[in-house]
């Protein structure tokens, strides 16, 4: 039965084609390994708030760049180093009730002190529960994570003087960028702040994983016996990634609070590692564009259920499973498929 499960829990980590070749020649610079596109992409962004008279449009973009960094940050351990963690939500968490607390209860809006506790938090957890979770592979894993996060959880719900219990901690102030009298209220200002911890995130994320660190990752992935071989301390590099995975998750988690002004035990709890595990797979494993693209998809698709009829959840739910049946490559895969037959006919 475990050998069942694990041979299922692998078809997570299995990365969206076509594949990113090892062997890329990583001679060139990193600007040259930067899809022009992304730029492009990023001064549409900028002057998005400022062409849409539509609050909610920038209200809704903003919620998808939140959860497609936090996408992200779980693709850097499930697409390239092949670990399926279903705890990630405990790291964004830590970063929400880190920010929350700071706020609610010291009155500490500074983003760059939110960072620092925020950071140092999520490192920390990540390097006490990764060193633990990586002696264990496959469904042992992804059932390690999830007790870690659930523990997390239940620190939430249960230690009510900090955590709020299952109130939450409402009253979360927008912060002051760096010095206290730049606060990013307006909703165009915070929009372009969030556009801006999310662009710097992708930055450092598309370098770590097209960099020699990153392609080692990729080589553990598809043949962890060989990489073993060859000489490489497999176990550092898993410990590396989950730790880098888990600090990115942490400022997923800051972004949110001051989006949402608001944090529960609900943003900890086991449905929230399931969401984002989703909007990766949907989005295309192994990418950084997949899970942004998943997470846009998961977060319009569910708005416009919502809308419509009250059982949203069920039509959701079949359309994921469609997903995860015939579409195993996610929506980049789906583009890239398009793309190859059109080079084929022209």
């Amino acid at each position: 039965m475990a050998d069942a499960v694990e041979d299922t829990v692998g078809h997570l980590a299995a990365p969206s084609a076509p594949e990113i070749s090892v062997v890329e020649d990583l001679s060139k610079s990193w600007i040259a390994r930067i899809n022009p596109a992304y730029p492009v992409l990023l001064i549409l962004l900028m002057l998005f708030p400022f062409v849409t008279p539509s609050r909610y449009a920038l209200t809704v973009l903003t919620e998808i760049l939140v959860f497609g960094l936090f996408a992200m940050s779980l693709d850097v351990i499930l697409g390239y180093a092949g670990l399926p963690s279903f705890g990630h939500a405990a790291f964004f968490g830590l970063g929400a009730y880190g920010t929350a607390v700071l706020s609610t209860k010291l009155g500490v809006n500074n983003l760059g002190i939110s960072l620092l506790v925020t950071i140092g938090l999520s490192i920390v957890a990540a390097l006490i529960i990764g060193w633990l979770a990586i002696r264990t592979s496959g469904v042992y894993f992804l059932m390690l994570t999830l007790a870690f996060a659930q523990m997390i959880f239940a620190a939430a719900q249960k230690w009510t003087p900090l955590t709020g219990g299952s109130n939450g901690l409402p009253g979360v102030h927008r912060p002051a960028v760096f010095v206290p009298a730049l606060v990013a209220e307006d909703p165009r200002a915070f929009y372009l702040l969030i556009l801006a911890m999310f662009a710097l995130s992708f930055f450092l994320l598309h370098r770590l994983v097209h960099s020699p660190f990153g392609r080692s990752l990729i080589g553990i992935r598809e043949n962890e016996v060989r990489m073993r071989a060859m000489g490489y301390n497999v176990r550092a590099y898993k410990l590396a990634a989950f730790t880098v995975a888990g600090a990115f998750g942490g400022i997923a988690g800051l972004m949110y609070v001051y989006y949402n002004s608001f944090v529960s035990p609900s943003d900890v709890y086991w449905t929230a590692s399931g969401t984002v595990l989703l909007m990766v797979l949907v989005g295309g494993a192994g990418t950084l564009v997949g899970p942004l693209l998943g997470a846009a998809f998961f977060l319009l698709l569910q708005n416009a259920l919502s809308s419509m009829t009250e059982r949203w959840p069920i039509v959701l739910g079949a359309v994921f499973i469609i997903f995860i049946l015939f579409v195993r490559n996610g929506l980049v895969g789906i583009w890239s498929q398009v793309r190859l037959a059109a080079v084929r006919r022209g």
